[in-house]
């Protein structure tokens, strides 16, 4: 029975309680233009402003009248130019200055003419029914030819203008500032291609003339049927991405993941552009969204929250001012908890809650609880990024009295140990009387202590809040300590609003599960919930050849299930970690840098102490009979847990102490420790100190996917996240909460590789999963969390809304009949359509058969054939590419599954390796040469290179090495290419060969700044301009060149060789010719 009775909840709440989508469609075909002129109308039916508005001049124009409105204020023509240039338009500033200025410098400083100063508000965040809001369309954006004068009478050169004519679609402006912008495409066409082309936007000329476009905070992308929505800083992190093409093996696709669509507060879906536009684009919500509900990281990173963690921090901050109204603080009744799953961003809610709280008038603090053992230390890093400094790491309770005593210090982190360290210390504080909320991340973990009971009984004017993954219900509650604080419901009050893992799924904000179970013993009993922890059954599982096979079936399996030497992709990586974990918080700067990666990695959670002590010796004496196997492994614990409680929440494990330990265990520990030195050439032991940075870098390295394997009895299975972790192998009994809190370290989101969180079990867990699936998520929840069986994707099965889903085998039946080898070519627009859509299909589906053991042997084509269908595939990319360039107007409909393709590519070892194969037939081998090509046509990284294999392959009648050979041929090439360059466009050959040296360093060709300046011969910037178009040819050419010659092999530096450069490219045509005589099948448009 929930403690008030809210008869009506207000209009105003940002998310619509509950919402009934519009039931009248037109059946008739809608063009683009017609879906942009429903969608304007719609906006202008809730009160927004039309203006015909298409060129910057008219936009700077109603900018200034905006301004002058909201600030009550007439600027004069030269307060305005000098306000304009400085505040606004600041050459100097780009997205990040001006975001900051939208999310927390929104007053800005106007010099007047009398000298005087005057604040001049860009939006108002007090009253948001202040700022006025417009729309325009078709707004243009011009590639000039020439310099030419601007609306305040000054000369902007080309370098300002744009690279192409562009034209978009739909924009916000509020106060006259572009700060939504919405990109549509009609009905049936794939959404990522508004996403697409707002990277292309990006790229291309939002960032010309004034910039205005670069205070656009939030995208809005739509075909009519799908909208989502995300932050500049995902639409930046794709830009980054599309930058690095002088390097194509930097892009990944994991921007597009990021994108969120809108739902109701009970976290329905609301996809089509006519219920958006109601409820995302009323006045209220995209005004508090702007406002509220945005947070500007500490990296300068744009965070909106999604509509369930909106909703969520509402209903908190509508308790606390009922609670308050009724004098109903100081008990469960003024406060509840929120029900969001592990991995769908409880801590950013949270901390957004804690900041509107704490600005709340009759608030005096705010007190943001973690459990100090269990909280992943990384953690206090993410709340600085919210907060910079606020978060408290001490274990003094020093610095926690006094910024309780500290009336400046609204905000308070802390951990729930230190905070009753203080209570048992500072009976009778006054701050015990203060009206203050307490909020409790995690809260199933921190519940039953004493130290909560202690909590709830000193401090008298308190709001209590908690937000877990996985909530204690009665079916789950096993025991607690205190009688009165059995569920979270009786510990906390009403559950204020509630996100699933069946909704994170539903929403792409988490991944499903693949679970394996693997029998390990012919008499294998199937574990239920009721079985408790029973020494004599350990005994067995740890039985010698048990433990044998399991680690054999791990190392066997581990490529396959983690992906590794198979799949990879980019990750920023920490390059100094143990500085880091050795360093108090913020004594030293992470330095993280770019990296390409190798598939993921791994968490083995076993039962005991004496278990992963025997599997990690096991380890050791496998691999070393074996190196072909060679994993990094390593182990952590802080003393020896029992397997389960009744409850199935896991045993808390000190991060910071092992003096727990029994003798034996703390000597193993010390050896595993000492084995972990040597590998990463560390110092740590078992001492406090020392382990608590053992368990900092180890934390450090899995997230940096360092280590391979890490065996942990309950450490690191709550409250640990690290991306790059896609595997959990699980030898224990885990239920209920400890089971999917363990789970979803696999399933957290990181790029369009990583589809699955996979989970091998060695015991029968299968009652227990489907137990705490059904109860974490729904009765019906199991066919969304876990993955479908290897047939039901292979030949297809029917979906949990009834629709038939094809299998591999139909689509593989499909491409053979539809589009056979055969054929030549792929004749006609729609069927190249067809044969991308399908054939992106098929490398999807391979994406998830890769990892079940029954697709080997059966994946109907052959490795010839598939490179084939790829090579089509690329050049199909390859045309689309020019056509776009070519047409402005041409469809963009076509979305390429790159990333997926890059998985499957040959990279330069396989052709060196070939090549090598080729010279050990004295070069008579011809079908080398047939195989070397379809893997070049069939590589994107090595498409841009295949003049320079060619020219190789042509000239290696007689080497020793060809390994070596190549690695001198590159470097001779390269160094003739460059030497090429800096003779035709007259560069400074020092200052350019040391751009590149760091080019190929940093992995991209940086063109911003004044690096590039630097290179150029001296031109006049009053000979009649043509220094920009200079410019860019010399940035065009090293950017061929760095794409030829990065990532193949060479020496790194670029220094002036003492050796002759040979100039193999001046007769390469002729060469290729003779070896074309001679049956190479490579004549053909070189």
């Amino acid at each position: 029975m929930p403690y008030f009775n809210i008869v009506a909840e207000t209009s105003e709440n940002t998310v619509v309680t509950a919402y009934e989508p519009v039931k009248k469609r037109s059946d008739s075909y809608q063009s683009e233009a017609e879906l942009e002129q429903e969608f304007i109308r719609l906006l202008c039916e809730q009160g927004y402003e039309y203006l015909p508005i298409h060129t910057e001049k008219d936009l700077i124009v109603n900018l200034r009248k905006k301004l002058e409105e909201l600030n009550n204020y007439q600027f004069s023509d030269t307060e305005w130019e000098d306000f304009f240039k400085n505040a606004i338009a600041n050459p100097n500033e780009h997205i990040v200055e001006k975001t900051r200025k939208i999310q927390e410098d929104n007053i800005q400083v106007l010099t007047r003419d009398d000298g005087s100063s005057k604040n001049i508000t860009l939006i108002d965040k007090k009253n948001i029914h202040n700022n006025r809001l417009q729309v325009i369309n078709q707004y243009k954006v011009n590639a000039a030819t020439d310099s030419s004068k601007d609306i305040l009478g000054c000369v902007i050169g080309t370098e300002n203008a744009a690279k192409y004519n562009n034209r978009y679609d739909v924009t916000v402006l509020v106060n006259g500032l572009p700060l939504i912008h919405i990109e549509l495409k009609r009905r049936g066409v794939a959404i990522r291609e508004a996403f697409n082309q707002i990277n292309r936007y990006q790229r291309d000329s939002f960032w010309a003339g004034y910039g205005l476009y670069e205070y656009v905070q939030i995208f809005v992308i739509s075909n009519g049927t799908d909208t989502k929505y995300y932050s500049n800083s995902t639409r930046r992190n794709a830009e980054k991405e599309h930058d690095k093409q002088g390097s194509s093996k930097t892009r990944t696709s994991n921007s597009f993941e990021f994108t969120c669509f809108w739902a109701d507060a009970n976290n329905r879906v609301i996809p089509d552009l006519i219920d958006f536009t109601k409820t995302f684009f009323a006045k209220h919500t995209i005004l508090n969204i702007l406002t509220k509900y945005c947070i500007f990281t500490s990296e300068d990173m744009l965070m909106v929250m999604r509509p369930y963690q909106i909703t969520a921090t509402e209903r908190i901050l509508n308790r606390i001012e009922i609670a308050n109204n009724y004098k109903k603080y100081g008990s469960v009744a003024g406060g509840g908890y929120i029900w969001h799953t592990t991995g769908s961003g409880k801590t950013l809610t949270s901390f957004k809650t804690a900041r509107l709280a704490s600005k709340l008038p009759y608030i005096d603090k705010v007190l943001f609880v973690v459990d100090g053992k269990v909280v992943d230390f990384q953690s206090l890093k993410e709340y600085d990024r919210f907060e910079l400094g606020a978060a408290n790491r001490n274990s003094s309770t020093t610095i926690l009295k006094r910024q309780l005593e500290d009336t400046d210090a609204h905000i308070i982190i802390t951990t729930i140990q230190k905070l009753a360290t203080f209570i048992k210390k500072n009976p009778g504080h006054e701050v015990y009387m203060k009206h203050i909320v307490i909020i409790f991340d995690e809260c199933h973990r921190s519940q039953f202590g004493d130290m909560h009971t202690a909590i709830v009984k000193n401090f008298k004017k308190y709001h209590l809040f908690g937000f877990t993954g996985t909530p204690i219900f009665s079916v789950n509650s096993g025991r607690a300590k205190n009688p009165e604080f059995f569920t979270t419901g009786q510990t906390f009050g009403d559950q204020l609003h509630s996100y699933t893992i069946v909704d994170a799924i539903n929403d792409n904000n988490v991944l499903p599960f693949k679970v394996d179970y693997i029998k390990t013993m012919d008499t294998e009993e199937e574990i239920t919930d009721e079985m408790v922890w029973d020494i004599n059954r350990e005994k067995v599982m740890m039985a010698p050849e048990r433990i044998r096979i399991v680690t054999q079936y791990i190392l066997e399996h581990f490529d396959q299930k983690t992906y590794r030497g198979d799949k990879t992709y980019i990750y920023n990586t920490l390059t100094n970690i143990a500085e880091v974990a050795s360093a108090r918080r913020d004594e030293v700067e992470e330095i993280k840098k770019k990296q390409r990666i190798n598939g993921f990695n791994s968490i083995f959670a076993v039962s005991s102490v004496p278990m992963a002590k025997l599997y990690y010796q096991e380890f050791k004496k496998q691999m070393a009979a074996d190196p072909t196997k060679k994993l990094r492994v390593a182990t952590i614990f802080s003393y020896g847990a029992n397997e389960e409680e009744s409850d199935g929440i896991l045993d808390e494990e000190n991060s910071e102490d092992t003096s727990a330990l029994d003798q034996p265990s703390r000597d193993f520990l010390e050896e595993a420790i000492k084995d972990y030195n040597e590998m990463f050439h560390t110092n740590y032991d078992t001492s406090s100190d020392k382990f608590q940075n053992y368990y900092k870098d180890v934390s450090l390295r899995m997230k940096n996917k360092e280590l391979d394997i890490l065996i942990v009895v309950n450490m690191f299975l709550t409250g640990f996240d690290a991306t790059t972790m896609n595997t959990l192998w699980v030898d224990k009994n885990l239920k209920m909460h400890g089971l999917i809190q363990a789970f979803s370290r696999t399933n957290r989101i990181l790029n369009s590789i990583k589809t699955f969180g996979n989970i091998v079990c060695f015991r029968n867990l299968q009652k227990r999963v489907d137990s705490a699936i059904s109860l974490f998520g729904d009765k019906n929840a199991g066919g969304i969390v876990l993955l479908q069986s290897f047939k039901d994707y292979y030949y297809g099965y029917e979906s949990v809304d009834g629709k038939p889903m094809p299998g591999y085998v139909d689509m593989m039946e499909d491409l053979n009949n539809k589009f056979p080898l055969s054929e030549p070519q792929i004749v006609g627009e729609q069927n190249q359509k067809d044969f991308i859509a399908l054939f992106g299909a098929i490398l999807r589906m391979r994406n998830l058969l890769l990892s079940f053991d029954e697709f080997k042997g059966n994946e109907l084509i052959s490795e010839r054939d598939l490179q084939d269908y790829l090579g089509r595939y690329q050049d199909l990319r390859d045309e689309w590419k020019r056509k776009r360039q070519e047409s402005v107007d041409i469809t963009d409909d076509v979305v390429f599954e790159i990333e997926l393709i890059r998985q499957i590519e040959i990279n330069i070892d396989y052709i060196l390796m070939l090549v090598k194969k080729y010279h050990d037939t004295h070069c008579e081998d011809k079908e080398v040469l047939i195989t070397i090509n379809k893997a070049i046509d069939a590589s994107p990284e090595l498409r841009s290179k295949k003049q320079l294999i060619e020219t190789f392959i042509a000239g290696i009648n007689d080497v020793d090495d060809v390994m070596d050979e190549w690695h001198e041929f590159v470097v001779e090439q390269r160094d003739y290419d460059l030497n090429v360059i800096i003779t035709e466009e007259k560069l400074k050959p020092e200052d350019t060969r040391k751009f590149m040296e760091n080019a190929f360093r940093d992995g991209e060709i940086k063109t911003a700044g004044t690096d590039i300046d630097k290179l150029m011969p001296p031109i006049s910037r009053f000979g009649g301009g043509g220094r920009a178009e200079k410019k860019q040819e010399v940035i065009d050419k090293l950017k061929k060149f760095f794409e030829k010659y990065f990532g193949i092999g060479g020496s790194a530096t670029f220094t002036e060789s003492e050796h002759k450069t040979i100039a193999y490219g001046s007769n390469s045509e002729e060469i290729l010719e003779m070896v074309a005589d001679s049956g190479n099948p490579y004549k053909k448009n070189l």
